[in-house]
């Protein structure tokens, strides 16, 4: 399994989910996060503004914000190598640097033979 390290910008909370105007990328970026764990994915996330040592302690997270300063932020990176910076990525993304399946479910078809769009039901 993969290894997912989230660098934020400096935020309220650890998800930049409260406030009175909340990014709606956040949610869904959280939600994302809370689905990559659930498929047995190591995820660890930082906040600038509580965590600053964490951003430090990284040589490429360090390396970045030096030469391109906060504006490089969020940082992702999955095992160790920087895959996405200045955005949340998406979870077809985050899906394909770690090589998990999305797992979309196809809607079963209704054949011909099914008669009218209830199946003979009666119901429409």
């Amino acid at each position: 399994m993969s290894h997912v390290q989230v660098y934020d910008k400096a935020m309220c909370c650890s998800t930049g989910v409260c406030g009175p105007q909340v990014d709606p990328v956040l949610p869904r970026f959280a939600s994302d996060l809370e689905w990559l764990k659930s498929k047995g994915h190591r995820v660890d996330r930082f906040n600038l503004g509580q965590q600053p040592a964490e951003y430090t302690r990284n040589p490429a997270v360090q390396q970045m914000l030096q030469s391109e300063g906060v504006d490089c932020l969020p940082l992702v990176l999955v095992d160790g190598r920087i895959v996405s910076r200045n955005e949340y990525p998406t979870r077809e993304n985050l899906a394909l640097w770690t090589g998990t399946s999305l797992g979309h479910s196809v809607l079963p078809l209704v054949s011909d033979d099914a008669g009218d769009c209830c199946g003979n039901s009666g119901c429409c």
